[in-house]
């Protein structure tokens, strides 16, 4: 059975940083894809980040394109999403998320959800 556990959510002011981690345990296949999405109050989950579990090859949302990275460890099986310069706009519920074969920046082929951590930018 796959879970996903994310941590390092909270409260932060503008201009702050903050790091999540999502661990994930269970089986993971080469083609795997394992990736950060957010749902605002109101609005509809979004894709923020994505990385391949094999090759570690990563893709952004434009609206976090150069203040957010997201890796992955292959030991401990985790995959983090650095988040730098964050902004009011920002403030979300953050998931982690696994699936594929397949993209999952669109949701399509999500296979395994986490339950997501509090992010909140506001002075």
């Amino acid at each position: 059975q796959v879970q996903l556990a994310e941590s390092g959510g909270g409260l932060v002011q503008p201009g702050d940083s903050l790091r999540l981690s999502c661990a994930y345990s269970g089986g993971i296949s080469s083609s795997s894809q394992m990736g950060w999405f957010r749902q605002a109050p109101g609005k509809q989950r979004e894709f923020v980040a994505v990385i391949t579990w094999t090759f570690g090859s990563t893709a952004y949302a434009d609206s976090v394109r150069g203040r957010f990275t997201i890796s992955r460890d292959k030991v401990k099986n985790t995959v983090d999403l650095q988040m730098n310069s964050l902004k009011p706009e920002d403030t979300a519920v953050y998931y982690c998320a696994t699936g594929g074969p397949g993209p999952i920046a669109t949701m399509r082929n999500i296979k395994y959800w986490g339950q997501g951590t509090q992010v909140t930018v506001s002075s």
